[in-house]
């Protein structure tokens, strides 16, 4: 018996100012909110409240993530498959969306209820909590989400326009939401509280499951029931989808540049909470991660208005290659000055004004790769190219986060620690050798009188965290500028479009 699906709201074959608001800017914000929180926070979960550095002498957090990420590429190979395989009248990818809308909620609260009990039983508990959200529930939203934009529409504008939409609410849920509120609000409130965790993550979970739903019940897959006639010519083996994508030069230049544009940022994005905690300022001090994200974030909010004019004048390849000139040099900047907070602050907005065009058109950019691999191959193949996007996304979080916290733990990292009182907090530091980061008659206690304890770090640890918050992006943009110079896709792809549309009606094929 086949479960009947709820039906889209959106009946119109061109895309409506409805869809815009609701199915890609409000719609998507709740699973993305907990996903921007979880790639801050809980790597911080993990050492600060869990305190699971030492665990097994550093192998603990350096290995499961790795070895949870080649579990979740193989389910996002097998999500790519079954998204193909798809057929229903409510698309092949928008199916899986309604579902995990429910998934993703549940077991991000898993996540944080690590129980009070043995180290193994918590990095049991970790390890399955970590691989039910990322391997299973999340990688049917970020690969159902994923290609809302690609089968939406083959209109190049209206493409356009729906992934600078994406991308707003990305940008205002890591940019605003995660970057402004919870450095300045909810970390201070909270501190390294686990039941204080718990419960905002219940609350995020919460507000999660009927914002997906309104992505799914106001989104339409255009592309998918253009080519419903020929779809049973895309039901091929994977190993003739894998040889498919990696034997056209567009896509292996887009899967590269996708590769090392993540190393960068996943490395950026686990640092800038100890760096903006041991290196710019304090621990939690509500301050310099407030400034270092609003500030070197403005530009994403004048790029809402700028870069996708500039991308239909100049070419969306174009105006990326030159950003990412930009992006390099703020990040050398940055990187040079690493502990002077103006510095920081201007290079910071030098390399965001530089990634504005990479942030909102590149899932266009991707659009126009799997269109022009369409036309070439006759095979309309998503599910099965999202997934390799997707394998290269989780991998490189999972690859990340290890060699991250290997460097914490060889660099001597030590995690904070609370107390009741001054005095207290005294005589921990004193039986373990440890020097507090600030004078702890300094430190003000949270609502419940617990003093949060930060230490001061070995210099090989500020070290580590430079590198990883400033340094990295600096060669991963220049190497970025290389790989874009050879991704033309965009030259006559208005003439291949129109080709498979011709294909589709049944017309003489013009070629």
């Amino acid at each position: 018996m086949k479960m009947k699906l709820p039906a889209s709201l959106i009946k119109s074959p061109d895309v409506t100012k409805k869809e815009k608001w609701l199915g890609y800017l409000l719609g998507p914000a709740g699973a993305l909110l907990l996903n921007a929180v979880l790639a801050t926070y809980l790597n911080v979960y993990y050492t600060d409240v869990l305190n699971l550095t030492p665990l097994w002498g550093g192998v603990f957090l350096t290995v499961f993530p790795i070895v949870s990420k080649v579990i979740d590429a193989i389910t996002n190979i097998l999500m790519g498959q079954i998204i193909d395989r798809t057929r229903t009248k409510e698309g092949k990818a928008r199916p899986w969306l309604f579902l995990s809308a429910f998934l993703v909620p549940l077991t991000a609260v898993l996540l944080f209820t690590v129980p009070e009990s043995s180290d193994t039983v918590k990095a049991l508990w970790v390890m399955i909590s970590y691989n039910l959200f990322y391997s299973f529930a999340y990688t049917i939203f970020n690969m159902s989400h994923g290609l809302m934009v690609p089968l939406s529409t083959r209109n190049g504008t209206d493409r356009g326009g729906l992934s600078v939409f994406n991308q707003i609410t990305t940008i205002m849920m890591s940019g605003i939401l995660v970057a402004l509120v919870f450095p300045m609000v909810i970390m201070p409130m909270i501190g390294v509280d686990k039941s204080k965790w718990i419960t905002l993550m219940s609350i995020l979970a919460i507000v999660a499951l009927p914002l997906t739903l309104l992505e799914y019940f106001f989104t339409k897959e255009r592309v998918t029931e253009e080519a419903a006639e020929t779809e049973k010519k895309d039901n091929i083996p994977f190993g003739q989808q894998f040889k498919l994508l990696f034997t056209d030069r567009y896509m292996v230049l887009m899967y590269i540049y996708f590769f090392v544009y993540t190393v960068g940022t996943t490395l950026k994005n686990l640092g800038l909470v100890y760096y903006c905690n041991y290196v710019l300022g304090t621990y939690n001090d509500g301050i310099t991660q407030m400034l270092v994200s609003v500030i070197g974030g403005l530009p994403m909010g004048i790029g809402i208005f700028a870069v996708w004019p500039l991308a239909k004048r100049f070419g969306k390849r174009n105006v990326t290659m030159v950003g990412f000139v930009l992006y390099a040099l703020g990040s050398l900047l940055c990187w040079i000055f690493s502990t002077n907070l103006v510095m920081v602050l201007i290079g910071q907005f030098i390399k965001n004004v530089g990634g504005l065009p990479c942030a909102y058109v590149f899932m266009a950019l991707f659009a126009d790769c799997l269109d022009h691999l369409e036309w070439k191959s006759d095979l309309r193949i998503d599910g099965a190219a999202m997934s390799i996007y997707n394998i290269i996304a989780v991998a490189m979080v999972g690859i990340m986060t290890g060699v991250f916290n290997w460097m914490l733990a060889k660099a001597g990292y030590i995690a904070p620690f609370t107390a009741r009182s001054v005095a207290e907090a005294g005589q921990v530091l004193s039986q373990n050798g440890w020097a507090a980061q600030v004078a702890l008659d300094s430190l003000k206690p949270a609502a419940d009188g617990v003093l949060t304890v930060a230490l001061a770090q070995p210099h090989s640890v500020s070290w580590v965290i430079s590198f990883a918050f400033v340094g990295l992006e600096f060669f991963t943009g220049v190497a970025l500028v290389v790989i874009l110079f050879f991704l033309n896709v965009e030259k006559d792809l208005p003439r291949k479009q129109a080709e498979i549309k011709a294909r589709h009606e049944g017309k003489e094929n013009p070629r």
